[in-house]
Formats: C-alpha cells, sequence, structure tokens
C-alpha cells in the first residue's frame, strides 16, 4: 500500500449542488414510522442532509461491493471493507424544504493505522453546506478501510447502561432496502445477504452507520421535538446486523443528552451526543 500516493487525495475537493425536495424527507418519515414528523414542517430535520447529493456514478463505474470504483473524490484505498465509523455535524441554521443547496466536500486527512484486526487506512472528510447561500451545516465524516476475512470473534458484553428512554428495533432486509434507496446507497452488505457473509465474513446484513445514527437522533427528537438541535457526534464501535433486534437508548441532560445503539446481548455498538438548546 502506498500510502504517499494515497496522501496525495489531501486537499482534493468536489462541489454538488441539489435543491432540498421533499420527497427524501417525506421518506424518512415513512421509514422511521411517523403519523406526524416530530421536526418543524417545512424543513429538513437534522441529519437528514445525507439523503441528498447522493453519488450518480454510472452502473459500468461500480465496483464488485456496490460502491462507485475508488480513485475519483476518494481516494483509491485497496483494502476491502469500508465503513463510516463516526462524524460530527454543526447545524449552524434551519434548511428549509425546497432551499437550494451547495455542498463543499474536502478530503482533510489520510492516516495508516495497524490495528487487531490487521492494516486500516482512515480518511477524513469534511462538509460544508449552505442553504440559499446561508451556512447551515458543517460536517466531518470519518471514513475507514480495513482488511477483509472474517469479522472476528465478539468481545464479552459490558455491564448494560442505564437509559431514560429506550426503542427496540427490529431490522429487516426490507426496512434496510428502504433506507439504501433513500440514500442510493450501493454498498451491498445492505441487501445482498451471500455477498456480506461469504464475501465480507459478516453473519448477516450491516445495518447502515447512518441509519442508526438517524434512528438515535430521531429518539431525541421524540422526547423533545421543541428543542433546536446544534450538535451531533457520534461513534460507531461494531456493527448491527439484522440478525436480532437492537435498541436506541437516550439519558437526557439540560443541554446535551447522550444517546447509544446496543446490541441483542447488551453491547454498545454506535454512542452519540446530542447539543441541543431550545
Amino acid at each position: 500500500m502506498d500510502i504517499e500516493h494515497l496522501k496525495s487525495w489531501i486537499g482534493r475537493e468536489e462541489r454538488a449542488a441539489q435543491i432540498a425536495s421533499p420527497e427524501p424527507i417525506a421518506g424518512l418519515a415513512a421509514l422511521l414510522d411517523h403519523g406526524s414528523p416530530s421536526w418543524p414542517e417545512g424543513t429538513v430535520p437534522p441529519l437528514g442532509h445525507w439523503l441528498y447529493f447522493s453519488p450518480r456514478t454510472p452502473q459500468s463505474q461500480i465496483g464488485e461491493d456496490g460502491h462507485p470504483l475508488r480513485g475519483g473524490f476518494l481516494p483509491p484505498v485497496e483494502l476491502p471493507r469500508r465503513m463510516w465509523a463516526g462524524g460530527a455535524v454543526k447545524f449552524l441554521s434551519p434548511v428549509a424544504i425546497g432551499s437550494e443547496l451547495e455542498r463543499v466536500s474536502t478530503i482533510e486527512d489520510v492516516a495508516a493505522k495497524t490495528g487487531a484486526s490487521g492494516d486500516m487506512v482512515f480518511v477524513t472528510v469534511r462538509h460544508v453546506i449552505h442553504a440559499d447561500r446561508v451556512a447551515a451545516i458543517e460536517e466531518r465524516q470519518d471514513l475507514v478501510y480495513r482488511d477483509g476475512g472474517s469479522a472476528g470473534a465478539a468481545p464479552a458484553p459490558a455491564e448494560p447502561r442505564a437509559a431514560d428512554t429506550s426503542r427496540t428495533i427490529t431490522p429487516d432486509p426490507v426496512m434496510l432496502f428502504r433506507y439504501s434507496a433513500l440514500t442510493f446507497n450501493g454498498h451491498r452488505i445492505h441487501y445482498d445477504r451471500d455477498y456480506a457473509r461469504n464475501i465480507e465474513g459478516y453473519p448477516g446484513l450491516v445495518v447502515h452507520g447512518p441509519y442508526a445514527a438517524t434512528l438515535l437522533l430521531d429518539l431525541f427528537l421524540r422526547e423533545k421535538p421543541a428543542a433546536r438541535v446544534t450538535g451531533f457526534t457520534f461513534r460507531a464501535q461494531r456493527p448491527l446486523f439484522d440478525t436480532a433486534p437492537f435498541t436506541v437508548n437516550l439519558l437526557r441532560g439540560d443541554a446535551t443528552a447522550e444517546a447509544w445503539t446496543a446490541s441483542a446481548d447488551g453491547r454498545t455498538a454506535m454512542t452519540a451526543r446530542i447539543d441541543w438548546e431550545t
């Protein structure tokens, strides 16, 4: 692996523009099982911007895993597994449905590491989104590429955390397909069970990291629909699968809240911090 070649992608920039159309947000409300969404009417909810700016890669340029072939905006990391490991989002101003969106994306860092699972490459991407020329969202995305093979043995379950409120989510192929459709995500680990098991070594279909994060923020908004979310920071510790239910959990605070997902055996899968104001 030529890490210096991969580092040459640092500073690379990509621009995209789109209208904040209502259809993806209506689809998200349906997927989250809302009769009446818990966010202000006529606005894009926090993290709803993930439904826009989907890459429209020609089918001839899609790789075996369902992702676009590497070497465009993102560096051509040869390691087979790619996951969205976490990130941080600042919500600067509301985004109205119908507003003109512009996103500027920049590769901020590329770093190689070696861990218990083998070689890894971390890619940090920064996004700045304007809505009707007003700065609306700043985001850092942390992507990790690592070796394939077996997913490895699971560590022993940790002591369950106490939550103020929890919901149980039972993932299934239809649910995961609908989120893939909303985000135009072709990654086969989310809908192709044979590929997920036999090629990438997972026990079942993988729950999308951004979907799990959205469920965490949705739980907060169900509890505090009048709150204005100003920030969301999350870290994925291990995947969730469609082989068993999982929980989304919330511990409320005065200006911040802690949220996390937990697998059926009580292990934490994703942690998040939500900053908000009234």
